[in-house]
């Protein structure tokens, strides 16, 4: 999966090297100061979170993608309906197929997607 980001303005690379500089100076202050151990931990713990963040910005992304899919299939199956009514109004012989056919094609889609994992 690409390593895309639901919100361009914010910078993942920029904040990942800014973190990963971040982490070797406290390094070099805890090397220097060992007496502040516990304080130094607790702004490697800070850090760490940044890690977190990122894989949260990933998931975001993939449930966004998700619910594009999600609508577009709700949109589909609005117009299919549509259709079979408009059909059925029209005194066609076999209205419901404009919703067999919309069912099919969004489960020949789910199958493909399924393989594709």
């Amino acid at each position: 999966m690409p390593d895309t980001n639901p919100n361009p303005d914010i910078d993942l690379q920029q904040i990942s090297s800014r973190n990963t500089f971040a982490r070797n100076v406290l390094a070099g202050f805890s090397a220097a100061w060992p007496s502040l151990a516990d304080w130094w931990q607790a702004i490697s713990d800070a850090l760490a979170d940044i890690d977190t963040l990122a894989g949260l910005a990933n998931e975001a992304s993939r449930l966004c993608d998700e619910l594009g899919r999600a609508r577009l299939d709700a949109a589909n199956l609005r117009a299919a309906m549509r259709a079979t009514l408009a059909a059925h109004a029209d005194g066609d012989d076999d209205p419901l197929w404009y919703l067999r056919d919309e069912l099919d094609a969004a489960e020949s889609a789910a199958d493909v997607s399924r393989e594709a994992r």
